[in-house]
């Protein structure tokens, strides 16, 4: 019995989360109230204020979740002895693939990149000691053929458009995809 009630509050505030994420998704942030969020989670308004004190800090954490989630996926299939642009190539692959599978994740990335929480949406989930694309970037390998350039440029060069075409519907080949991985390949990497 004690099981679903430690259960429950997990469940609500991942379920607050995902409400979120939908409703920007579709809606933009004005859409979203906490109102709003909360009966998209089937929950009332004062459990989403439960766990989360404000749409700030709901927004930071499903941001936080997502970009998790994304770098899990991005990183699962990684065979750490190929080359470094075959690993890119994987890489970026499976970031779209992840996104194109739940457009509505790709579509609130998006709209976090052009609001007023990018900065500290980027800050929260930049803190994440554990994101493994970080960790990856990080590598001596990687790193050594990156361009030194800001962060947020490489990621908008490397990984944006993955993020942006799985949030539209252009329908592509796997042929264009492999293209378009190895063009954001080019535009952040330095020559052998």
């Amino acid at each position: 019995m004690a099981a679903p009630t430690d259960r429950a509050p997990t469940d609500r505030a991942a379920a607050v989360r995902s409400a979120l994420r939908t409703l920007v998704a579709r809606n933009g942030f004005h859409g979203a109230s906490m109102s709003a969020v909360a009966r998209e989670a089937g929950v009332a308004t004062g459990t989403a204020y439960t766990h989360y004190a404000s749409k700030d800090e709901l927004v930071l954490a499903a941001y936080c979740e997502t970009k998790a989630a994304l770098g899990v996926a991005a990183t699962a299939d990684l065979n750490h002895d190929a080359a470094i642009d075959e690993r890119f190539h994987t890489l970026w692959l499976a970031c779209y693939h992840h996104l194109r599978a739940d457009p509505e994740r790709a579509q609130f990335l998006l709209q976090v990149e052009h609001s007023p929480y990018r900065s500290a949406a980027h800050e929260a989930a930049l803190a994440d000691e554990n994101d493994p694309l970080l960790a990856e970037v990080a590598l001596p390998d990687f790193s050594a053929r990156i361009l030194q350039l800001p962060l947020e440029v490489l990621y908008e060069l490397a990984l944006g458009p993955a993020i942006r075409l799985a949030a539209g519907e252009v329908e592509l080949t796997e042929t264009q995809l492999d293209d378009i991985a190895d063009a954001c390949w080019r535009a952040v990497s330095r020559p052998d």
